[in-house]
């Protein structure tokens, strides 16, 4: 063996110089080029590329050391192997100290490890893996197995350490390759480079030592591949991504094959008859080690990960109790906090908070500007609340304050936060000026039980709500604490929406008809429908009661259309009868409004063959009190189809003069309180007579614009005789008769009109007796039903029964509509009911 070794020393003695010098000069290419790489790049990518730099340049430096004692002692070989030992360990302590350099720059590079946790773990993953390769490797080359034969290496420290850092390395690199991220070419490209340069000392250093010349020379030709390997891995596109920190997905593979590689060996080697060397428990300690500290690290990490995932569970859990907005509590942090106030025996208070015209805020000024308001609020909460108070943000504009008081500590709080919160709100756009309404809601007595339980807490916050409704209906800007009469109240309304739903159905509504009579004679002449409803549990719903519902349910279509059909089936039998009568249906703000009312109107008309002169539609003023245009669009409409209008309790305070004018209306109907005058005037003189001066003014206004006037609330024989010395022909009220039964009323008309005028054919007239206006054109300045003669002017200026010729009747220029009229029933019968 020795012969053999000497000769091939001999034989390449010629050429091994120039292969020196060439393979020197191409392994310093590669660390070259990775410190040019360096330069161009920053951070933890530059400090990688430097690392790598000096490993291969010390890697390459020890090759020379290995190529310059195959030079000095190529001739006597044989004789030197002290001298060759010193240097072939020389060698590979450079070669281990390069790999150590070349292993962390492997791992400095991006997608590697991103920390020096990440690093430690994938250091001790491929000590793992290298310390059972190389104990495998010990058990296939040394005794008794000797798989290379006379080839195998003797004992040498130099081919030891070089082992180790090759196995180290190979070790590295497989793990870095499996935890890596996509893309992952250039660490793979990294990783083989460092195996091959470590595996290239390793042949340096065993030539050196043992083998010969023939393999430190394959090893020095091979290093300049592996460094240039390295340096091509800067040119490489790095990754994304870090690695793969999923420790329960990853890490257990790697973690059983080479220990389970190392327990086969063992037995193997024992079962040959092969024993174990010191460097051989020091591989297995090394692996028991590296597997303990492993997953002691691994523990350390699934502990921090579920550390982590606690803290965000709290950190999202308290956002899911958090308004983003404000930094306040939302709802469910709000009944959070009264789960836990349920188990003190502290009385406890929950404020309801809603500011007033934030709608118009976020339409005039945009939302930007409320949500600033509405941050502006949170704040002010937050501010002045004492500690302990929970302010929260409910949604939109409505807020909650929970505190521990007393119910007159709580109501002095409340108090406190009107001006707080109303006061203004400066904002680069314009002040904002707002209200706040508070309803306050107690613990005390919510429940039966001791405690409040889930379904109070519930109640409770109900309670606030109803509390914050009522006082926004009673004016807002305004602290209202909660009765249990209001929840008597919010049961009844919303059961009468429920039934009213179908109460058409079960045919509990039926009209009531109340007349309109002509004074001073007191004769029937017509009658106004009112809608009654008598419910078989409930008893009797007075229309003040339902009528509101019906508008803010939807109902009220339904309702007047229903309205309407009865009433005019009723005035279709009266007629039928020959009763010259009219009747009067008053008609709703949505009615008015719906674009199909008018032809509802004219079909009701036709279908139960109804004159429409007979029909008078009721309109309350205070449909005139918004959007008047539109009010005189409709009633012009309405009119073309021969129907009367009526304006009802005028003098309620919302139509002026001005309006009137423009109106398309037939008949005033005078509101009760002018008809109610404390006190009459009396005419100067001896027997003058007392007149209603409010009534007079009326009648002279109605005569000059063409309108025939009705005295509505008249309730005792002075209100009458003071509207009939006005001049008023109609009347209606508590002295003619309550709203009755359509029998009722029919027979009221058999007992005023004689057997022969309701007998008499249709083309001859009958006795004549007051009534409405027919329906006139606009250029039509009498009323219809009146007689011709008596109304004329004369000559003089004055009409034929004396009256000056001020008081006639003059055509009013036409006009255009409004947008509200009334309900199915007037303010005045529901005020009677």
């Amino acid at each position: 063996m020795r012969s053999i070794r000497q000769s091939e020393c001999v034989q390449l003695a010629s050429g091994v110089p120039a292969l020196a010098v060439a393979t020197g000069l191409a392994s310093f290419c590669g660390p070259v080029l990775l410190a040019f790489s360096a330069r161009r790049h920053t951070g933890a990518r530059r400090v990688g590329l430097w690392l790598l730099a000096a490993g291969g340049a010390l890697a390459a430096v020890s090759a020379g050391v290995g190529l310059v004692t195959i030079l000095t002692m190529a001739e006597h070989w044989s004789h030197q192997q002290a001298q060759r030992t010193g240097l072939a360990t020389l060698v590979a302590v450079g070669t281990a100290v390069s790999g150590v350099l070349l292993c962390a720059g492997l791992l400095r590079l991006p997608g590697a490890a991103e920390t020096g946790a990440a690093a430690l773990r994938l250091v001790l993953d491929g000590l793992v893996i290298g310390a059972a390769l190389w104990f495998v490797g010990w058990v296939l080359l040394a005794e008794p197995t000797r798989l290379l034969g006379e080839l195998a290496p003797a004992g040498c420290l130099a081919i030891l350490v070089a082992t180790v850092t090759t196995a180290l390395a190979t070790g590295l690199t497989f793990i870095v390759g499996a935890r890596s991220r996509s893309p992952r070419h250039g660490l793979l490209l990294v990783g083989g480079g460092v195996t091959l340069v470590t595996g290239c000392g390793l042949a340096i250093a065993a030539g050196v030592c043992q083998a010969g010349p023939t393999v430190a020379l394959v090893g020095a030709v091979l290093l300049p591949c592996g460094l240039l390997m390295v340096a091509r891995a800067s040119q490489v596109t790095e990754a994304t991504d870090g690695p793969d920190a999923d420790v329960i997905r990853r890490g257990t593979a790697h973690a059983f094959l080479p220990m389970m590689a190392m327990a086969v060996s063992a037995v193997y080697h024992l079962v040959i008859g092969g024993t174990f060397t010191i460097f051989a428990v020091v591989a297995g300690i090394v692996e028991g080690f590296g597997l303990v500290a492993r997953q002691y690290l691994a523990l350390n990490d699934v502990r921090g990960y579920a550390s982590r995932l606690a803290e965000r569970e709290a950190h999202f859990r308290e956002l899911a109790h958090t308004d983003p907005l404000t930094g306040l509590a939302n709802r469910r942090g709000l009944l959070r906090a009264v789960h836990q106030e349920t188990a003190s025996e502290t009385p406890w208070v929950l404020l309801g908070l809603d500011l007033d015209g934030f709608k118009n805020v976020n339409d005039m000024r945009g939302h930007d500007v409320g949500d600033a308001v509405l941050i502006e609020v949170g704040r002010r909460l937050r501010t002045n609340l004492r500690p302990g108070d929970l302010a929260a943000r409910l949604g939109g504009d409505e807020f909650a304050v929970l505190m521990r008081a007393r119910p007159a500590e709580a109501q002095r709080v409340a108090e406190r936060l009107l001006g707080v919160v109303g006061s203004a709100y400066q904002h680069e756009a314009g002040a904002v000026f707002l209200s706040v309404s508070i309803g306050v809601a107690e613990s005390v007595g919510i429940g039966e039980a001791e405690h409040t339980d889930a379904a109070d807490v519930e109640t409770l916050l109900r309670n606030a709500d109803l509390a914050l409704r009522y006082a926004k209906q009673r004016g807002k800007n305004r602290v209202e604490r909660y009765d249990v009469a209001y929840d008597r109240l919010l049961r009844r309304r919303t059961t009468l929406e429920h039934e009213l739903r179908g109460a058409i159905e079960r045919d509990e509504l039926h009209l009531a008809f109340q007349p309109v009579v002509a004074v001073p004679s007191v004769r029937p002449v017509g009658a106004e429908a009112l809608l009654r409803w008598h419910h078989p549990e409930l008893g009797n719903v007075g229309p003040d009661e339902f009528i509101p519902l019906a508008e803010e349910c939807g109902m009220i279509a339904k309702l007047g259309a229903w309205v309407l059909h009865r009433a005019c089936h009723q005035l279709s039998i009266w007629l039928a009868d020959g009763h010259d009568v009219w009747v009067s249906v008053n008609v709703s703000p949505r009615e008015l409004h719906a674009p199909e009312y008018v032809v509802q109107v004219a079909e009701a008309l036709r279908a139960h063959r109804v004159p429409p002169q007979r029909l008078v539609l009721e309109v309350t003023e205070h449909a005139v009190a918004t959007d008047l245009d539109e009010l005189i669009r409709r009633l012009r409409a309405l009119r073309l189809t021969g129907v009367r209008i009526a304006l009802d309790d005028f003098g309620a305070g919302y139509s002026s003069l001005g309006q009137l004018r423009r109106l398309p209306i037939d008949i005033l109907k005078i509101d009760h309180s002018l008809v109610a005058e404390p006190e009459p005037i009396r005419q100067p003189g001896p027997g003058g007579r007392a007149f209603a001066p409010m009534v007079d003014v009326v009648m002279r206004l109605g005569h000059q614009l063409g309108l025939e006037v009705i005295a509505e609330g008249v309730t005792n024989p002075t209100e009458l005789a003071a509207v009939v010395e006005a001049g008023c022909r109609f009347g209606q009220g508590q002295l003619f008769g309550w709203g009755v039964p359509a029998e009722h009323l029919e027979a009221m008309l058999e007992a005023a009109s004689p057997p022969e005028a309701r007998s008499a054919p249709p083309g001859r007239p009958t006795t004549p007796r007051p009534r409405p206006p027919a329906p006139r054109t606009p250029g039509d300045a009498r009323p219809s039903g009146t007689q011709v003669a008596d109304s004329r002017p004369n000559e003089a200026g004055a009409t034929s029964d004396n009256r000056p010729s001020g008081n006639r009747k003059k055509p009013r220029p036409g006009a255009d509509p409004v947008q509200n009229a009334g309900s199915v029933d007037s303010s005045h019968e529901m005020r009677q009911a």
